[in-house]
């Protein structure tokens, strides 16, 4: 099994096109200087030594070793010896709702990032049972099935969100039918579902959908997300900050429904929580009734070495960034006379 020791390092990855646009920007910025020194074939003719190419060969050398740096630092490994583990424990999955609407900035700094982070910390509080995630709009999506890897269970939460879903709404009953396909068919008693919405939805299947799966041994737990008096949610319009408009043109407005997750927890026989209150309490809170559930006894291959390869990509990145070190700006004499990209 292949997994990265440190994935959080990974977001750094994130720098490298910003790179690619400051690169082409101080081309621009030295073609422009150039052409405000002189014409540039005299400018050419009075610095015949200064090479066309190299500027992208070092900047290209300079991204690849920032990347297997970015890599090595993440410490990619592979698993070198398994096991048989008996353990006990219950299935949860989290289901988080990425809709448009969890834009609204009724909560600070809004509904998506505040169900994300505390996804993040219940993950943290049910360690020790396998977890897996979907995320939810206008159908289900598992993102991360049942498992034990925790560090790969964050960094999906992480980067939920709207792009990731092409159909818009909120179809909690897409949730069951889509838990019912993923918990194992054998587990009829220890196991948990727990959506995180703002309960906006015209679905009603939901609350029905919600009493199948309660019969078959699943207990449904909701978390609200938003207020009452709700908020406009923004979205980008050419260019510029607006905000999602109703069919008259008007800023639709989104609140959170309580009483249809309510609904949908108490047919579920689990409980509804609210965000909006203090959140440590309701991590407690919900924490405390999932350890309830009956825990059943498992075995699972596991790995219990793994081998790191770092050493090779940082190796790899010391090499490349030593070549663009070494490498000048101006022609090689061998190759000077010699143009190299000529077909």
């Amino acid at each position: 099994m292949f997994r990265f020791e440190h994935p959080y390092y990974l977001y750094a990855l994130e720098i490298l096109p910003l790179l690619g646009v400051f690169f082409y920007l101080m081309l621009q910025a030295r073609k422009r200087a150039m052409q405000r020194f002189g014409n540039s074939a005299l400018v050419k003719k009075l610095a015949p030594q200064v090479s066309r190419y190299k500027h992208a060969v070092k900047f290209w050398l300079f991204l690849l070793g920032i990347t297997f740096l970015i890599f090595g630092a993440a410490n990619p490994q592979w698993g070198v010896k398994r096991e048989q583990v008996k353990r006990k424990g219950i299935d949860v999955f989290i289901a988080l709702d990425v809709s448009k609407s969890m834009l609204a900035e009724d909560l600070a700094p809004n509904r998506l990032e505040r169900a994300k982070k505390f996804s993040e910390d219940l993950v943290e509080k049910l360690r020790g049972e396998r977890i897996g995630l979907m995320i939810f709009a206008g159908n289900a999506y598992l993102q991360v099935p049942l498992t034990v890897d925790y560090a790969a269970l964050d960094l999906f939460i992480k980067t939920a969100g709207p792009d990731l879903v092409p159909t818009q709404g909120t179809a909690i009953s897409e949730v069951f039918a889509l838990s019912e396909r993923s918990f194992p068919p054998d587990n009829r008693r220890h196991k948990a579902l727990i959506i995180i919405s703002d309960g906006e939805t015209h679905d009603d299947d939901a609350q029905k959908k919600a009493e199948e799966a309660a019969k078959n041994g699943l207990l449904v737990f909701t978390v609200g997300i938003g207020t009452a008096e709700g908020a406009f949610i923004p979205e980008f319009v050419n260019g510029r900050m607006d905000f999602v408009r109703d069919e008259r043109g008007n800023p639709a407005r989104t609140r959170l429904e309580e009483e249809s997750l309510r609904r949908i927890a108490a047919v579920g026989n689990g409980a509804y929580f609210n965000l909006a209150n203090n959140t440590d309490q309701v991590l407690r809170a919900l924490q405390q009734r999932v350890e309830n559930i009956e825990k059943r006894e498992f075995e699972q291959q596991a790995f219990s070495e793994y081998e790191s390869y770092f050493q090779y990509f940082l190796a790899i990145a010391l090499l490349l960034l030593v070549i663009e070190f070494l490498i000048s700006y101006t022609k090689n004499r061998y190759l000077a006379d010699k143009d190299l990209f000529r077909i």
